[in-house]
């Protein structure tokens, strides 16, 4: 049976042309060996499976070809390119600075590079993750890479180039390898899959590019492990099954149900996904990948930063029709502060779960002052919770109507211009009576009219005086309970003490991440009331109190949100304890103590302690 070589062994480029993705750097090196202008020492630096040590041994390969071609490539049949191929070349050395680098490994080469080459031009010592060397080691190179011998070409590789000493970089050549983007990689395993005769999808190979992330090698690993999980016939189904890649079908049906505000549907979305074996944070950080693609569908200007097949860039841009770029916008902030949040979660499933009911509660009309945080207002989230919300509003609205309808309505028959009158029942009968003192004569002969079923005629004036008394009274009554001011009715909360303290812990805990140091020494502060308008923290020394002086008019400001807009004054004094730092006795360092910090007396006694002697 042949021996098996993987594809990234069997598929390393071995010419400058074959090389992917990093032409600007393979056409220098190309014009360099072409002119004859090259380096003492280079450095090749980016991320992993970039093709820099690829790079390094065709470089070296090159300048030692005795029959280069026209386009400056090795030609593979002299005695050079044959040995170096065959791997027994005594011109060109690699060496592996993560297992070799002590000082005593650097003299070693030092020694070496004193010796002509056998067979070519240059002797070349290829120098593989090079700022794995020690400090020691790199000064014992130092003079070596500065000044070598005219055959003796230096080339360093390192994924970390910040670690490499500044006097290493300044004797050197730096080249930059970039990250390979999607589509050179899925073009590359496609004409590997050719080769080998395998059947691709294109969503197959995408998928396997956007895992491997910019790393060729990483890619043809994974090329080589779907080859032999699939048998050959590389499907988009099975590679993300292998792969344990979330199915875009998910984010999709997640999209529509934030457009549809189904906040139920989303979380049970997000609980089978669970029962598949995700993780949240794969979850979140997909869907923040979605509305991205969303985002760049929406206008043709950047639909070309899109990295997918032309049936699904259609499908991403119907779907894109749908949602306007604020949604869109929002949705991927909330989506990234769930994911820098997700690890420092200790409820990570209640992260991700308000994020979703925070994506399917979001409207256009939103504000954005908010900063990504949760709506102050949260909407209904289950059907039940809707109906009952929808009917509560009316049932208000039917009650306020007939309180209002019933506070204005009088009786047609009963007198305005008496309210002793309102009080006696209309259809109640009574027997004819003497005068009452007190009472006006017409007032008593209406009632002798009433109860005898007389007809009783008011003249044109005792009319309009009634009917206006009768508005005047619906409009005093009315004002009394429908427009009284609210200044009548609330009365102010009283500022307390306790109201202070609450007030100055709010303001601290909502001070933002930056601002820490002021929001510690706030929590461990009291603040005590002088009067009304004003109240007095005490802090240990001046520099702390410049600090408050100086924060004051931000601090108040701020407490007053918790006050009911009360703004007070805050005044700043320096406590007057000093602390005899040289005391011997130990009892009076703890009553020194206990003066400056009363909790220390407390953790005495909860923990039982003693003073020792």
């Amino acid at each position: 049976m042949e021996n098996y070589i993987v594809s990234a062994r069997k598929y390393r480029p071995d010419t400058f042309d074959s090389v992917v993705a990093q032409k600007s750097l393979t056409t220098t090196l190309k014009n360099a060996i072409h002119s004859g202008k090259l380096a003492h020492a280079y450095l090749f630096c980016g991320p992993r499976g970039v093709g820099k040590t690829t790079c390094a041994r065709i470089f070296a390969k090159t300048i030692n070809c005795q029959n280069p071609t026209s386009d400056g490539e090795p030609c593979n049949q002299c005695e050079s390119c044959r040995s170096f191929n065959q791997q027994r070349s005594y011109s060109i050395y690699e060496l592996d600075a993560a297992s070799n680098n002590s000082v005593d490994d650097i003299r070693s080469l030092n020694e070496q590079v004193r010796i002509p080459p056998q067979v070519g031009k240059y002797k070349v010592y290829i120098i593989d993750e090079v700022h794995m060397l020690s400090q020691a080691a790199f000064n014992a190179f130092l003079k070596t890479l500065e000044e070598p011998p005219a055959h003796a070409i230096f080339i360093l590789a390192t994924t970390e180039k910040h670690k490499i000493i500044p006097t290493i970089l300044s004797r050197c050549q730096i080249y930059d390898f970039s990250r390979i983007e999607a589509a050179d990689i899925i073009d590359h395993l496609q004409k590997i899959a050719t080769k080998e005769g395998i059947n691709t999808e294109h969503e197959a190979l995408r998928v396997i590019a956007q895992k491997s992330d910019g790393c060729m090698r990483d890619a043809l690993s994974l090329f080589d492990q779907m080859s032999s999980f699939t048998q050959g016939d590389l499907t988009y189904n099975k590679v993300i099954e292998s792969l344990n890649v979330l199915d875009y079908e998910y984010y999709f049906r997640l999209t529509d149900f934030i457009l549809e505000k189904k906040t139920a549907q989303s979380l049970l979305l997000f609980n089978e996904i669970l029962n598949k074996g995700f993780e949240g944070n794969i979850f979140i950080e997909g869907a923040a990948s979605h509305f991205r693609d969303l985002l760049v569908n929406s206008d043709t200007a950047t639909a070309t930063l899109f990295e997918g097949s032309q049936e699904l860039q259609a499908r991403y841009s119907e779907q894109a029709r749908r949602c306007t770029p604020k949604m869109l916008f929002k949705a991927i902030r909330h989506c990234n502060n769930c994911s820098m949040n997700y690890r420092a979660s200790r409820n990570k499933r209640l992260l991700v779960e308000l994020t979703l009911i925070e994506l399917t509660q979001m409207s256009d009309s939103d504000s954005d002052d908010s900063g990504g945080q949760r709506p102050k207002v949260l909407k209904p989230i289950f059907n039940r919770q809707q109906s009952v919300a929808a009917e509560q509003p009316a049932n208000n609205n039917n009650a306020a109507n007939r309180a209002i309808s019933d506070t204005n309505k009088v009786p047609a028959h009963a007198p305005i211009s008496n309210s002793n009158a309102e009080q006696a029942p209309a259809t109640q009968k009574e027997q004819p009576k003497a005068p009452q003192h007190g009472r006006p004569a017409e007032l008593q002969t209406r009632r002798e009219h009433t109860t005898l079923g007389g007809m009783f005629r008011r003249s044109r004036s005792n009319i309009e005086e009634s009917t206006a008394n009768k508005q005047a009274e619906v409009a005093g009554r009315t004002e009394n309970t429908v427009a009284q001011p609210p200044q009548a009715t609330e009365k102010k909360k009283k500022i307390t003490n306790e109201l202070v303290s609450q007030a100055w812990t709010s303001f601290a805990l909502n001070l933002p991440e930056n601002e820490r140091s002021l929001a510690d020494r706030m929590k461990i502060m009291q603040p005590t009331m002088v009067d009304e308008d004003s109240f007095t923290i005490h802090v240990d020394n001046q520099m702390a109190a410049e600090i408050f002086d100086k924060e004051s008019p931000r601090i108040c400001k701020g407490m007053s949100k918790f006050l009911d807009g009360a703004i007070m004054r805050m005044t700043v004094k320096v406590n007057a304890v000093v602390v005899e730092r040289h005391v011997s006795d130990r009892g009076k360092q703890f009553e020194i103590l206990k003066e400056k910090n009363p909790l220390v007396e407390r953790l005495r006694k909860e923990l039982n302690l003693e003073l020792s002697r």
